[in-house]
C-alpha cells in the first residue's frame, strides 16, 4: 500500500489536502459552548507593603483581609500567600456556575470595608 503513494505522490498531496480540508470544516462545526466549564472563577487580592515583614503582614493585613473576605456568596476555598518582601497574595475560589464578574465584585466590596483598619503602607 505504501508503494502506491510513493510511486503517486501527486496523489497523496490531493489526499492530504482533502483530509485537511475536511478537518478545517469539522472543526467549526464542534459544539464547544455545549461543553460545562472545568475551572471554577476565582479572584485574585494583591497587597504590598514596603518594610513588611511576615510577622507583621499576618498581623496587621491578612488576618484582616480574611476575616473580612471570608464567608463571601458562593465562595468555596481560600488560598493566601505571604512572602518576605511584604507582598500578600489572597486567591478566592468560587463554585462553578457563579458569574466571575459578581465575584470579582463582592471580594472587592468586602476588601473594601477592610481598608480602613490597614496600616497605611498597606492602603496605598
Amino acid at each position: 500500500m505504501s508503494r502506491f503513494f510513493i510511486n503517486r505522490p501527486n496523489f497523496a498531496l490531493v489526499i492530504a489536502l482533502f483530509m485537511s480540508i475536511i478537518g478545517l470544516i469539522a472543526i467549526t462545526q464542534l459544539p464547544v459552548g455545549q461543553y460545562p466549564n472545568v475551572a471554577p472563577p476565582t479572584v485574585m487580592v494583591y497587597v504590598n507593603m514596603d518594610g513588611g515583614s511576615t510577622d507583621v503582614m499576618q498581623k496587621s493585613v491578612a488576618s484582616i483581609i480574611e476575616k473580612e473576605v471570608n464567608g463571601v456568596e458562593g465562595m468555596t476555598y481560600m488560598k493566601s500567600n505571604i512572602g518576605n518582601d511584604g507582598s500578600y497574595s489572597l486567591e478566592v475560589s468560587f463554585e462553578i456556575g457563579i458569574d466571575a464578574d459578581r465575584a470579582v465584585t463582592l471580594v472587592q466590596n468586602r476588601v473594601n470595608k477592610s481598608l480602613s483598619r490597614l496600616p497605611e503602607g498597606a492602603r496605598r
